[in-house]
């Protein structure tokens, strides 16, 4: 098979950036993402058993089965995994993304992002803020009132603001934050203000009672991280538009589930490559330290895939007191990061770099030549189910899973010796 890869890639990474992500709506995960039925439950990551599941993936798993009433703790819920009776697939298979475990059941609310270019849709789940949360493996009461909280009136709140405002433009979200010192991913203080903003006024609106604009605008402003997982879904949305181009070595998911890494190519269908996760390095709470630390996990790597996050830590040097490292060390991530990319974002651009584009679109080719891997900044789960998030730092995945993904296009197009 003849093909232009060139010219692939310059589709692929073109449709990347010209899609136009906007947050439509709230809904219930059974009834919009696509393949959803009453026994599949989505997880970060390429595909995985509960046997190979770590700790904070099992955690999250009981805890959305005692979210859905079909558990009452623990030990029923692990029964009922064993029992065979439920369905796991990750969350990239069905136009979704979650950060950390990703975990997204039946009836969770998620979060409807819209490409008003093609029409396309992704889907994404509601942050719960900061300490002990099932995105981290924790499953108890006080993780379950706030599920609760979230999921239904936080949720139906929403969802009439952004209805009343006619949804949000989660590109224009993304622009200007990069312009008030977020990357997109683990600092987004920037965009969680801008969200807040955003929806204030329609959330006081849409509120059945001032005490819940009250609650839901108090946790808003409380979570930094409010914004992610749209940001999240609007990163998916993109990614998308650049796959299936056929030809073109375009990295479209990058995604770990704290047992493997995973990768697709544009050119080469929705096939996982996939390899060992790694152990990030970074800064760790009071009490634990990397011994504690459960292996990279989540699909929040979308940012880094399509142009943000840790690509674009040059706009955000503070991040480094987060997830450790130097201020120069951001701007060296950035500039690193160009020597492996397909283009200079046309929209998401950095003013410390004199406004200069992000490096967008990661090419398959160029990581196998250089040998240059992506750059990665995360949170830190604990191993053990339960135990919530003990740090944030950097990662970057082997060099293993892109020379297999490249020896597979070479194999698929005929041009491997």
């Amino acid at each position: 098979m003849t093909v232009d890869i060139q010219a692939a890639n310059r589709t692929a990474v073109t449709k990347m950036q010209e899609a136009h992500p906007r947050l439509v709506g709230i809904a219930q995960a059974r009834d919009v993402i696509p393949g959803s039925h009453d026994r599949l439950f989505l997880h970060a990551g390429p595909p995985l058993t509960w046997d190979q599941m770590p700790g904070p993936m099992r955690g999250a798993v009981i805890g959305a089965l005692i979210f859905e009433g079909l558990a009452a703790d623990s030990r029923a819920a692990t029964a009922l995994v064993e029992s065979g009776e439920l369905e796991f697939a990750p969350c990239h298979d069905h136009q979704a993304v979650g950060p950390m475990a990703g975990l997204i059941s039946p009836s969770m609310a998620v979060y409807v992002v819209e490409d008003t270019v093609s029409g396309t849709r992704a889907f994404s789940g509601i942050n719960e803020g900061y300490g002990r949360v099932l995105r981290y493996g924790a499953y108890q009461e006080d993780v379950q009132t706030r599920l609760a909280f979230l999921n239904r009136e936080f949720a139906d709140t929403l969802h009439q603001a952004l209805t009343d405002m006619e949804g949000l433009d989660l590109k224009a979200l993304i622009a200007e934050s990069l312009h008030m010192g977020d990357e997109a991913h683990n600092r987004s203080r920037a965009g969680g203000l801008l969200f807040l903003r955003a929806l204030a006024a329609p959330i006081a609106a849409a509120a059945a009672t001032p005490a819940r604009a009250r609650d839901i605008l108090g946790f808003l402003a409380d979570n930094a991280l409010a914004s992610l997982n749209p940001v999240m879904a609007a990163c998916k949305i993109m990614t998308l538009a650049g796959h299936g181009v056929e030809g073109s070595t375009l990295i479209t998911t990058m995604a770990r589930n704290g047992f493997e890494f995973g990768i697709r190519v544009s050119g080469l269908g929705d096939r996982w490559f996939t390899a060992p996760a790694a152990t990030p390095d970074g800064l760790y709470f009071p009490g634990f330290d990397a011994e504690h630390a459960n292996p990279d996990i989540g699909d929040s790597t979308i940012t880094e895939t399509a142009g943000v996050g840790a690509f674009a830590m040059a706009a955000a040097p503070a991040i480094v007191t987060f997830v450790s490292g130097t201020a120069r060390l951001a701007w060296e991530s950035t500039h690193e990061m160009y020597e492996i990319c397909l283009a200079e974002h046309a929209h998401f651009t950095i003013p410390a770099l004199d406004f200069r584009g992000t490096p967008t679109g990661i090419d398959l080719q160029k990581v196998v030549e250089t040998g240059m891997t992506p750059r990665i900044n995360t949170g830190i789960a604990h191993r053990e189910a339960g135990m919530g998030q003990i740090g944030a730092g950097l990662v970057r995945p082997g060099l293993e899973v892109f020379t297999d993904a490249f020896l597979a296009f070479a194999q698929e197009y005929g041009f491997a010796d």
